[in-house]
């Protein structure tokens, strides 16, 4: 029984294709599996921030937004001048 893609450029499998399949470390040269490793990511950091929940108004938060990518480091920014606790 087919089973659905919602990919148009993809046809959808069969049951033998997904008989026939075979992990990609069988398929492919090492070289090629070497790409597709994943980075170590970003490292720890040695103060990490946790998580809140804060309610604020509706206003307050639409202008926040409104700054744009980097709105809710800018909020911590702010709070950070406000208390006098900037770095």
């Amino acid at each position: 029984m087919p089973r659905k893609s919602n990919d148009p450029d993809s046809p959808e499998w069969t049951d033998e294709d997904f008989a026939r399949a075979r992990p990609a470390a069988e398929m492919l040269p090492e070289a090629a599996l070497a790409s597709f490793k994943r980075s170590p990511g970003r490292p720890k950091a040695i103060a990490p921030k946790r998580q809140v929940t804060l309610r604020l108004d509706a206003d307050l938060l639409d202008y926040w937004r409104a700054q744009g990518t980097g709105w809710q480091s800018e909020i911590n920014a702010a709070l950070r001048r406000a208390s006098g606790l900037t770095k």
